[in-house]
C-alpha cells in the first residue's frame, strides 16, 4: 500500500523539526524569547528620573534579569556609592555632557580594633557616612591591595556602622585604622558581557580620599570577562583610572584616561586576552600603564602614552605574550617603557614590541626609552623609532640593567645626537 500524501507531508514537516533539511527553526522551546529593552534615566523625560548613582542602578536592576540598555541623558550624576553593573547590561551616555561625578569623600578613625569577620565599625565619627556607600577600611600595616576590606554600609546607629561583608584581615585602632568611603565610579565584580560606553567618570579628586587600586578605581573590573570600555573619559579618580583583576576579554578603547592620582590603566592578578586599543593616558600620577601580575596573550594597540609622573608603559611578573603595536609613548618621567625585576622563571617571555614611537622620556631628570630589568626572553624591538629631540632627557634608546637581557633589535631607527642606540649598566667592581 503507497503512503498517502497527507501522510509523506506530515513526515517531512516532522523531519524538520528536528533539524533536519527544511526551513522551520525551534522558537523558544527551552529558552524564553526575551525583547531587548532600553531604559532612560535623567530628565524629566526619562523612565527614571534622577541624576544620582540610585537613579542609575534602579535601571541598572530593571533590565538585569533579561539584559539591555541604560541609556543616560546629559547631565551630572551625582556618585555617592559605585554603579555596579550586572552581567549583559549595556551602559551608554550621551557623549561628554554625561558626567559621572563622585561625591565629597569622608573619613574617620575606628575607636575599637576592626577584626577579622566582624560585620560593624565602632569608629570616631559617623557624620557624613550614608547607608548605601561602599567603604574601604585599613589600618598602617594593612593598607593597600588584598589587605584592604571593602563593603557596603548597611546601616547606622550612634556611632557604630553596620557592613554588608566580613573583614579580611585584623585592623588596629591603635596602628592608625581608619574607614573611608573611598570607592569606584562604576564598578564591575562578578559579571560578564557588559559594555560601558560615551560617558564620563570625573573622580572629583580634590575633595576624596586616596582609594587603593586592587579594590577601587575610576572604573574596577574584577572576576569578570567580557567587558567592554569604550569611547569613555576617566579623570581625576583619586586612585587609579581603570584597574581589572581576575579577569578574561577586558578591552579598553578610544577612551581617555588622565589626571590620575596612580596608574592610568592596571591591568593584572591573572587578566589574558586584553586589548587596550587606541586610547590616549596621559598626565596620571605614576604610570600610564601598569601590567601587573600574569596579564598575557593580550594587546596593545595604538595609543598614547604621555606626560605621565613615571614610566608609560611597565611590565614585569609574568606578563607574558604581549603586542605592543603602533603606540607612542613620549614625555613620560622616566623611561618610556620599563621591564621591571623579575627572575627568570617569572620575567615577561616572548613580548613583541613593533612600529612603535618612543620620545623625549625621560623629563624629570633623564631616563630612557626602553629599560630592561628583567630576564626577559625572545624579546623583540622591530622598526620602532627612538628618538629625542629635546637634548638629553631620553638617554638612551635602550638601556640594560645587569639583571637584564638583551632584546633581538631588528630594523630600528634612533634620532637625535645626545640618544645612544643600545648601553649597558657598568656592573660593580670585585
Amino acid at each position: 500500500m503507497k503512503p498517502s500524501y497527507l501522510f509523506i507531508v506530515l513526515l517531512l514537516s516532522c523531519v524538520s523539526l528536528h533539524g533536519q533539511p527544511g526551513k522551520s527553526t525551534v522558537d523558544a522551546l527551552v529558552s524564553p524569547k526575551t525583547a531587548t529593552r532600553v531604559i532612560t534615566v535623567g530628565g524629566p523625560d526619562a523612565d527614571i528620573q534622577g541624576f544620582n548613582n540610585q537613579a542609575i542602578q534602579y535601571a541598572i536592576e530593571a533590565v538585569s534579569k533579561t539584559g539591555g540598555t541604560v541609556k543616560l541623558s546629559p547631565g551630572n550624576y551625582e556618585i555617592i556609592a559605585p554603579v555596579r553593573m550586572k552581567s549583559k547590561v549595556n551602559l551608554v551616555g550621551s557623549g561628554e555632557q554625561t558626567v559621572l561625578k563622585r561625591s565629597k569623600g569622608v573619613q574617620t578613625r575606628f575607636i575599637v580594633d576592626a577584626d577579622y569577620g566582624e560585620l560593624k565599625l565602632t569608629v570616631e565619627n559617623p557624620a557624613g557616612f550614608e547607608v548605601g556607600m561602599k567603604v574601604e577600611v585599613t589600618d598602617r600595616p594593612q593598607n593597600s591591595c588584598w589587605n584592604v576590606s571593602t563593603a557596603y554600609i548597611t546601616d547606622i546607629q550612634e556611632n557604630i556602622l553596620y557592613i554588608d561583608d566580613y573583614l579580611i584581615r585584623d585592623y588596629s585602632a591603635v596602628e592608625g585604622g581608619k574607614v573611608s568611603n573611598a570607592s569606584s565610579i562604576i564598578e564591575v565584580i562578578e559579571q560578564e558581557d557588559i559594555r560601558i560606553s560615551n560617558l564620563t567618570a570625573d573622580g572629583n579628586r580634590a575633595e576624596n580620599f586616596k582609594a587603593d587600586g586592587c579594590n577601587s578605581a575610576g572604573i574596577f573590573i574584577l572576576k569578570s570577562k567580557k567587558v567592554i570600555v569604550d569611547e569613555v573619559v576617566v579623570k581625576d579618580f583619586n586612585g587609579e583610572g581603570i584597574s581589572w583583576q581576575i579577569t578574561e576579554q577586558v578591552e579598553i578603547r578610544n577612551s581617555e584616561i588622565t589626571g590620575n592620582g596612580n596608574m592610568g590603566l592596571h591591568p593584572g592578578t591573572g587578566s589574558p586576552y586584553t586589548v587596550i586599543e587606541n586610547n590616549e593616558i596621559h598626565h596620571n600620577d605614576v604610570d600610564g600603564l601598569f601590567i601587573c601580575w600574569r596579564v598575557y596573550q593580550s594587546s596593545v594597540r595604538g595609543n598614547k602614552f604621555h606626560h605621565n609622573g613615571r614610566f608609560g608603559i611597565c611590565t614585569g611578573h609574568k606578563d607574558t605574550d604581549v603586542v605592543f603595536e603602533e603606540n607612542h609613548i613620549y614625555k613620560n618621567e622616566s623611561d618610556g617603557v620599563h621591564l621591571r625585576v623579575e627572575s627568570e622563571a617569572n620575567a615577561p617571555h616572548r613580548n613583541t614590541f613593533t612600529r612603535n614611537i618612543i620620545e623625549n622620556n625621560g623629563t624629570n631628570g633623564g631616563g630612557y626609552g626602553f629599560s630592561i630589568n628583567s630576564p626577559a626572553k625572545d624579546l623583540v624591538l622591530e622598526d620602532n623609532i627612538f628618538r629625542d629631540t629635546e637634548g638629553q632627557t631620553q638617554q638612551s634608546a635602550v638601556f640594560i640593567y645587569s639583571n637584564g637581557l638583551e632584546p633581538e633589535l631588528l630594523n630600528n631607527k634612533v634620532e637625535g645626537k645626545s640618544q645612544a642606540a643600545l648601553r649597558h649598566e657598568k656592573k660593580a667592581k670585585k
